[in-house]
């Protein structure tokens, strides 16, 4: 059995500490505030995130990050993204080349349109880094319910390790070398379930969602194809499996964003209503930039960016996406390559 030392004590990190806890692991957890780190440690509930979730034996919490840091090699980030510059320099001098990193949060960083992998690589470079990410509400985690999700790493020892360590009867964790993908595809598939939440919101019908998503699914991949992700990578758990799991479930904290604007509120009013991150709020920002940037079209990005940050009204972009100049459904580069199949 493995210590584990998990970096925040939000919903995410404690479903993760509960199963690899559940499975005979020592876990402790890191947590900002005192107080929280003491409950948790007393009681074995977090009174913050699932409070009505009876957490197994084995798992410990501090406000130390010293002490967090030293328990265990095996670190597991569960922090929001546009956090981890101010984290993650606490613990660099912690960090040695027998350190996994496994990152389970899901965004892109604004100020640089850095992925979290290019973060650690940049503040912890000894380190070696997975991203494990999929249709995974915490709480159905936390519960003990069926879920399948995808760890990726650029060294298969150190997906494999995530691998043997995190997969139970109730968590199936599949392997993967494409970093690149699964890290895109569960960042912005939060974009995408905001559109859905206004669309769920407005009343535009299952046939709109459903195109929604399937175009959504578009978008990711060709941000994905110029920033070198395999296709194939979207196609499964970490990005139609993941955008699925989000664009059709108030579970979700982005979907309900979504559904908070289409009722009319503002974004203050929405995040204040929802009381947690919907990270898709932040990473519709470094998105539509690095979309800019390399040329890719994302139209619902850039209407879900116009109605959060410039304005825009969900009957406008709705026209705007409609009123498009029809095309062909996929660029033929993307199914076949360079080379067209045989007529």
């Amino acid at each position: 059995m493995a210590h584990i030392t998990v970096f925040g004590g939000g919903s995410w990190g404690t479903a993760l500490a509960a199963s690899a806890a559940s499975s005979g692991h020592s876990v402790r957890i890191w947590c900002r505030r005192e107080e929280q780190a003491r409950e948790i440690t007393g009681s074995l509930r977090n009174p913050d995130y699932l409070p009505d979730i009876s957490l197994p034996k084995g798992i410990s919490a501090t406000s130390d990050m010293e002490e967090a840091a030293l328990f265990s090699h095996y670190w597991i980030l569960a922090l929001p993204t546009q956090t981890l510059r101010e984290v993650l320099p606490h613990i660099t001098a912690f960090c040695t080349e027998r350190t996994e990193i496994c990152n389970v949060a899901k965004g892109i960083e604004i100020s640089t349109g850095k992925r979290i992998s290019e973060i650690v690589e940049e503040l912890l470079p000894s380190g070696l880094y997975s991203v494990l990410s999929g249709p995974s509400f915490a709480r159905e985690v936390a519960k003990g319910l069926p879920t399948a999700v995808t760890v990726a790493s650029g060294n298969e020892g150190s997906a494999l390790f995530w691998q043997s360590i995190l997969n139970t009867a109730r968590l199936r964790i599949y392997t993967a070398s494409d970093v690149v993908g699964t890290e895109i595809g569960g960042a912005v598939k939060n974009i995408m379930a905001i559109a859905s939440g206004m669309a769920s919101s407005l009343r535009l019908g299952d046939n709109a969602r459903a195109a929604l998503v399937s175009r959504g699914l578009a978008e990711i991949m060709r941000l994905g194809e110029a920033l070198g992700a395999h296709p194939l990578t979207l196609a499964g758990l970490a990005g139609m499996g993941d955008l699925v799991l989000t664009c059709y479930s108030t579970q979700s904290r982005n979907f309900s964003l979504g559904m908070a604007l289409g009722r009319g509120l503002s974004l203050d009013e929405a995040r204040r209503e929802i009381g947690q991150v919907a990270e898709g709020a932040y990473t519709v920002k470094a998105v539509v930039g690095t979309a800019e940037r390399l040329s890719v079209e994302m139209p619902i990005s850039r209407g879900v960016h116009r109605l959060l940050y410039e304005g825009g009204s969900p009957a406008a972009e709705l026209e705007k996406l409609m009123k498009r100049d029809p095309k062909a459904e996929y660029p033929p580069s993307i199914l076949w390559g360079e080379k067209l199949p045989a007529k």
